[in-house]
């Protein structure tokens, strides 16, 4: 029994079994060294998807974005070049390249849309003609709309102008009046005089027969009263006449009054013909009708209702990071490009804002970045590009300035 038990535990020999014992390695250790092979070849696998991804964004990378609110260099203080996608899907390009700029852009008439809006005072007036349309040109001062308070202001200007009428009728008649008493003060005074006189000439013969005891006591006694009222008469003459010199107060102070009241008739004509005004929408400088925002029986809104641009030259606004608007320079060159364009656009560089502001031109990307921090930036476009620009008013392009080429 135990004999048996030995045997049964004894190894069996390995020599006849024609393996080499030396050369025999653990199966765990041969599969632990295969799979080092795999974290290269995985690593290389995802850096390659990370790189097709950011270059073609697969509508699958993008919905990822869309739904994490995540967008490509967003983390980095400055965005990373972004291949530019297509210029009708209005993604946020401001982005920069090596060597240029390149930033979202829009088509502006000179010194940009002007929306004119109804005159001060209008109140709650009413649109009654729109003699302008779309793609007119006009000239500073030229009427674009009429209100429906014209007659109200009309009916105003007539009657102001009937008050002066009225008052230099008065004026006139007033200084007719002071004429007229003149010559009538200088017939009472000649009258006068001549009574005095032969008053006076009757007197005097009723002395010497009185003297002589001719005349009697009486009769010399009323010569007497009578040659003194008669030289009396002659004084009041006098003194009415002196109401109507040039210089007296009588004659000024009825004048000055005639005069007031003739100047404040004027001023309230003046003031009419003002307010008349009120009933015209009219052009602030020459341009061309770009957009009517109402119609005719509508009540005017604050924003405006027609806009108005000088289309003679067009310039194109472009907003550019504030990292970045050290690299332009007024000169430069620029490309303007966009889908609506049969071809791209020339200009340079005209003028560069001193503000730094929040972004305006942005796409319709709710997940869009529309809070970055930009500097305007005008590019003045050639003759041909500008006559090309006139019928794109506001159309986003794309800017690209070629930065730094200027000497």
């Amino acid at each position: 029994m135990s004999t048996g038990t030995t045997d049964s535990a004894t190894p069996m020999p390995l020599a006849d079994s024609g393996l080499d014992t030396s050369a025999s390695v653990p199966a765990s250790k041969v599969t632990g060294r295969s799979r080092l092979f795999l974290i290269p070849l995985f690593m290389l696998t995802l850096f390659s998807g990370a790189v097709i991804g950011m270059y073609f964004q697969p509508p699958g990378l993008r919905m990822f974005f869309k739904a994490t609110g995540l967008e490509p260099g967003a983390g980095t203080e400055t965005p990373i070049a972004v291949a530019i996608q297509k210029v009708t899907s209005q993604e946020e390009i401001a982005v920069v390249s090596e060597g240029d700029v390149v930033a979202l852009g829009r088509i502006i008439p000179r010194g940009d849309v002007i929306r004119v809006a109804t005159p001060s005072g209008a109140g709650d007036a009413r649109i009654a003609e729109i003699p302008v349309a779309e793609g007119d040109s006009v000239k500073k001062g030229d009427v674009l709309a009429v209100l429906d308070n014209l007659p109200q202001l009309e009916t105003s200007v007539a009657s102001s102008q009937a008050i002066v009428a009225v008052r230099e009728a008065t004026l006139l008649q007033t200084r007719a009046a002071i004429r007229a008493s003149i010559d009538e003060a200088n017939a009472a005074l000649e009258r006068a005089e001549a009574t005095a006189s032969v008053a006076q000439a009757d007197l005097d013969r009723a002395t010497s027969l009185f003297e002589r005891g001719i005349v009697t006591r009486a009769e010399f006694d009323r010569l007497v009263a009578r040659a003194t009222e008669a030289g009396r008469d002659v004084e009041r003459s006098i003194a009415t006449l002196s109401r109507y010199d040039t210089g007296s107060e009588t004659v000024q102070a009825d004048i000055a009054v005639a005069e007031a009241n003739l100047e404040a008739a004027r001023a309230d004509l003046a003031r009419a013909r003002q307010d008349l005004e009120r009933a015209y929408v009219r052009a602030p400088e020459n341009g061309t009708v770009l957009d009517i925002n109402a119609r005719v029986g509508e009540r005017p809104a604050s924003s405006g209702i027609i806009h108005l641009g000088d289309t003679s030259q067009m310039t194109v606004e472009a907003e550019v990071y504030q990292t970045m608007i050290g690299r332009v320079a007024i000169g430069d060159p620029v490309t303007v490009t966009a889908a609506a364009l049969s071809k791209d656009l020339n200009g340079v560089v005209s003028a560069i804002g001193l503000e730094i502001g929040r972004q305006s031109i942005t796409s319709d990307d709710p997940a869009a970045n529309t809070d970055a921090r930009v500097v305007d930036v005008i590019v003045m476009l050639d003759q041909d590009a500008s006559v090309q620009a006139r019928r794109f008013t506001n159309l986003e392009t794309i800017v690209r300035i070629d930065a730094g080429r200027i000497e």
